[in-house]
């Protein structure tokens, strides 16, 4: 895993604390996100319509894992981040890695062109997400934060906003243009548009990338990200079956 410190946001001050950082998905749970957790002691998550991720304090706590199975029950399968691996019992049955970057360069303002997309907007969104495939979106995603977006002649062609919310930090998600509008800078003006509005608050900018998604690193290290750390997601089975449930 490769950490950096000392990371100073577009010309602003010292970042604040990076520690929450290191276990995002927690730090947004059991904090600004705390409205929207389900949570048992040690183990917390999203619930599915929103962000399929369950995350825990400590992942080499082993009561950790067995909060996470009170949480979801026996035989469920969740995707739980960051963790390297699953303690005997769980079933890992798939995974992967992402890379995380932190605004240290960023020119944030505001897009003129973009409009504040809500609930309303969802079915559209939903749509743009099936074309582009930027990353986890769901039904209720839009409750995580703010997001804006893009229109061509009623259509919407691109957005951006807000998912993980933590202490002092927001993440920049569902970056994503329709193919037919790429190479216009739609992107860019937006991840600057919704970092302008998360410096207003005093926070600082993040985001996540696949690491095979050459052209999104390439596009978040060009305008202001580096890199901070890379860390694997796991999706996993609980111990048990539901038969385990209705014997109880």
């Amino acid at each position: 895993m490769t950490v950096q410190t000392d990371f100073r946001g577009g010309g602003t001050p010292l970042a604040p604390d990076t520690g929450p950082l290191d276990n995002a998905v927690w730090s947004a749970l059991t904090g600004p996100h705390a409205h929207l957790a389900e949570r048992v002691g040690a183990a917390a998550r999203y619930p599915d319509d929103v962000y399929a991720y369950a995350a825990l304090a400590d992942a080499a706590d082993p009561a950790a894992w067995a909060d996470l199975r009170t949480l979801v029950g026996p035989g469920t399968t969740v995707k739980i981040k960051p963790v390297e691996q699953a303690p005997p019992g769980w079933e890992v049955v798939g995974g992967g890695r992402g890379v995380q970057f932190v605004d240290t360069a960023l020119r944030a303002e505001p897009a003129p062109e973009a409009v504040r997309l809500g609930p309303a907007d969802v079915p559209e969104m939903l749509d743009l997400v099936a074309r582009t495939e930027p990353g986890p979106f769901r039904t209720r995603t839009v409750e995580m934060g703010s997001y804006l977006g893009i229109r061509h002649r009623g259509r919407l062609i691109a957005m951006a906003g807000e998912r993980l919310r933590l202490p002092g930090w927001t993440e920049i998600s569902a970056v994503c243009t329709d193919p037919e509008h790429r190479g216009r800078g739609l992107a860019t003006r937006l991840v600057r548009a919704v970092a302008a509005g998360i410096r207003e608050r005093g926070e600082t900018p993040f985001l996540h990338a696949a690491p095979d998604n050459a052209t999104a690193i390439r596009l978040y290290e060009s305008i202001g990200f580096t890199e901070r750390l890379r860390g694997r997601t796991l999706l996993v089975r609980s111990p048990g079956t539901s038969a385990d449930v209705r014997r109880l």
